[in-house]
């Protein structure tokens, strides 16, 4: 069993930055990818950014060279700076946890956090 907490979100002017957080606990040892998910009003929910437990990194497209997401080993931890945001990037954002246990997959997803960029 695995908890996740998004925090960080809010509102921002267009060309301004937000680093999100998503806090986890329960069983975080049988995780093996992490990542943030967004979902704009009336859209299916995409792929922002991933991170595996050895680090390697994916991005979106929309995301690369703006966004980066990181891992704090430490505190159990994945964070999400957004630099230079776009009114496109507005959506709840949302954060994944992928375990791999024995023949199955198993998703555990947050609560979402709200990011408006607008002027």
């Amino acid at each position: 069993q695995v908890q996740l907490v998004e925090s960080g979100g809010g509102l921002v002017q267009p060309g301004g930055s937000l680093r999100l957080s998503c806090a986890a606990s329960g069983s975080i040892f049988s995780i093996n990818v992490m990542g943030w998910y967004r979902q704009a009003p009336g859209k299916q929910r995409e792929l922002v950014a991933t991170i595996t437990n050895g680090g390697s990194t994916n991005y979106a497209d929309s995301a690369k060279g703006r966004f980066t997401i990181s891992r704090d080993n430490a505190k159990n931890t994945v964070h999400l700076q957004m630099n230079s945001l776009k009114p496109e990037d507005t959506a709840v954002y949302y954060c994944n946890a992928h375990m791999i246990v024995g023949m199955r997959f198993v998703d555990y997803w947050g609560q979402g956090t709200q990011v408006t960029v607008s002027s």
